[in-house]
C-alpha cells in the first residue's frame, strides 16, 4: 500500500495527465482527419464537376472537350486519377495516371478510409476513389455514366503524419511541464504538513508549549486536534505528578512511626523489621521515580552539558586529591530524557567513580546502535572482580571496592542509575576500564532527528 503522499499525488497527477493527453490526441486527430479529408473531397468534387462540364456528347458517344491541366493525370500513375464510365456500357473514358487499369466498383474494398472507397492503383499501391453518378442531355440523349476521381492514399497519410508528429512533441511537451507543475504544487501543497511535523518534534523535544495557529485553514483543525491533545497531556501529567507526590507524603508518616514502634522490639527482630520498613520505603522511591520518568520522556538533554556541569561541582572534591578529568563529548549530542533524570543518573555514576578513582577519571560518548547513545564513565581505582558487576546494579549491594573501603556508600546510586535508565529504554552495564578500574555504560535513546 503506497503511504506517501507525495507519491500518491505524483501517481494522481500522471494518470489524469496522460488520459487528459490521450483525449486531446484523439479529438484533435480525428478533428485533422476529418478536415484533411474534407479537403481531399472537396478537391475531387472540383475535378468531377470541371469534367462533367467538358463531357459533350457526340456520335459514338462521350467525349471530353479538353482534359484537366494538372500534370499528375498525364504521368502514369502520378498520383491523381479519373475516369468517366457510360451507363450503356460502352469503354470508358480515363486519365493517362490510370495507364491500363479500369475502375470497377466490384474493385473496391468493403472498408472505407475517411469516407473514400479504396483500391489498387497502377503502381501498385492504394488509391483512394469518390464515385458520382451523373447524367448529359435530356430526352432521348440523355446519357447516363459514372465518374469516377481518385488520388494516392500515401498522399493522404503523409499529410497525417506531418501533422501528427509536431501534435506528439507537443502534447508531450506539454504533459512534462504540466506533470511538473503538479509535484510543484504537491511540494508547496505539502510544506504545512512538513512545519507542522517539525513544530511538534519541537514539542517533543521541550522547544515548544504548543503549535502555533498560523497556516492553512485545511491544517487547522488538526493542529487544534493536536493542541488540545497536548493540553489534555499536560494535566494529565500534572495530576500524576500531584499522586505521587501524596503517596509519597502518605507513606512517609506510616513508615517514620513503625520505626520507631520497633525501637521495642529485640534485637533480632527490630532489625529484620528495620529492613522490612527499609525495603518498603526503597521500592516506593523506585515506583515513584519510574511513575515520573514516565511522563517525562520527551524532554531533550545535552550530554556535555550535564557532564560538564556535575564535573565542575566535584572538581573542588577531585582537586585536593590530584584526580584530573577527562572530557571528552560531542556538544550536538543529545539524548531524550529529563535533564534532571539524567543528571541523577550520571552524577551517581560520577560520585562512585570519585570516590575509588585515584588519578584520573573520563567521560567519553558516542552513538551506537538502534539509535543509542554510549556515556563511559572510567576510573583507574581498584575496580571490582567481574563476578560482582551484576550484583553491583542491585539496590543495597555494595561492591568489593566498597566493601574493602571505610565503609562508605549505601549500595544505592548505581542501582538507581540503572532504574532510570532503564525506565527510558536504555540500560547501565558495567566492566573493567583500560585505566585499570571501573567502567560503567549508560546507555540513553538519542533525541529523535527529523528527516527533511
Amino acid at each position: 500500500m503506497i503511504r506517501s503522499l507525495r507519491f500518491r499525488l505524483a501517481i494522481g497527477a500522471l494518470i489524469s495527465i496522460g488520459v487528459a493527453l490521450w483525449l486531446a490526441w484523439f479529438v484533435l486527430g480525428h478533428l485533422f482527419e476529418d478536415y484533411v479529408a474534407d479537403q481531399y473531397s472537396a478537391e475531387m468534387t472540383a475535378v468531377s464537376d470541371a469534367l462533367g462540364a467538358r463531357l459533350t456528347i457526340q456520335q459514338n458517344g462521350l467525349s471530353l472537350a479538353s482534359e484537366p491541366s494538372d500534370a499528375r493525370f498525364q504521368i502514369p500513375a502520378g498520383g491523381l486519377y479519373w475516369q468517366i464510365s457510360p451507363a450503356d456500357g460502352k469503354p470508358p473514358l480515363r486519365s493517362r495516371s490510370l495507364w491500363d487499369q479500369e475502375l470497377a466498383r466490384q474493385m473496391f474494398s468493403p472498408d472505407l478510409y475517411c469516407g473514400f472507397f479504396q483500391t489498387e492503383g497502377p503502381d501498385g499501391g492504394t488509391i483512394l476513389i469518390t464515385v458520382r453518378e451523373m447524367s448529359i442531355g435530356e430526352g432521348d440523349a440523355l446519357q447516363r455514366f459514372t465518374l469516377y476521381t481518385a488520388f494516392s492514399k500515401n498522399d493522404m497519410e503523409e499529410a497525417l503524419a506531418t501533422y501528427h508528429r509536431p501534435l506528439v512533441m507537443m502534447l508531450i511537451a506539454i504533459g512534462a511541464l504540466l506533470f511538473l507543475a503538479a509535484l510543484l504544487q504537491s511540494l508547496v501543497g505539502l510544506r504545512p504538513l512538513s512545519r507542522l511535523r517539525q513544530d511538534v518534534a519541537d514539542i517533543r523535544a521541550g522547544r515548544l508549549p504548543s503549535i502555533g495557529a498560523q497556516g492553512p485553514s485545511e491544517v487547522t483543525p488538526l493542529v487544534n486536534e493536536i493542541n488540545l491533545l497536548l493540553s489534555e497531556r499536560e494535566n494529565a501529567v500534572e495530576r500524576a505528578r500531584a499522586r505521587a507526590s501524596d503517596l509519597a507524603h502518605g507513606l512517609k508518616t506510616p513508615l517514620t512511626v513503625l520505626s520507631h514502634l520497633v525501637e521495642d522490639l529485640p534485637g533480632a527482630r527490630r532489625e529484620t523489621a528495620l529492613q522490612q520498613i527499609e525495603l518498603v520505603r526503597q521500592r516506593a522511591d523506585r515506583q515513584l521515580q519510574a511513575a515520573r520518568m514516565g511522563v517525562e520522556q520527551m524532554a531533550t538533554t545535552s550530554l556535555l552539558g550535564i557532564s560538564g556541569k556535575l564535573v565542575s561541582v566535584l572538581s573542588p572534591v577531585t582537586e585536593n586529591r590530584g584526580i584530573d578529568w577527562e572530557l571528552d563529548i560531542d556538544p550536538a549530542l543529545t539524548v531524550q530524557a529529563d535533564p534532571a533524570d539524567a543528571a541523577e543518573a550520571i552524577g551517581n555514576i560520577l560520585d562512585n567513580a570519585v570516590r575509588f578513582a585515584r588519578r584520573r577519571i573520563a567521560l567519553t560518548a558516542s552513538r551506537g546502535d538502534g539509535g543509542m547513545v554510549l556515556l563511559r564513565i572510567a576510573d583507574d581505582g581498584p575496580g571490582v572482580t567481574p563476578e560482582r558487576y551484576a550484583s553491583m546494579l542491585k539496590r543495597g549491594v555494595r561492591g568489593q571496592q566498597e566493601e574493602d573501603s571505610d565503609g562508605a556508600g549505601t549500595g544505592l546510586g548505581l542501582a538507581i542509575s540503572g532504574d532510570i535508565a532503564n525506565a527510558y529504554g536504555g540500560k547501565l552495564s558495567l566492566s573493567r576500564s583500560h585505566m585499570g578500574g571501573l567502567e560503567a555504560v549508560l546507555c540513553l535513546p538519542a533525541t529523535k532527528e527529523i528527516a527533511a
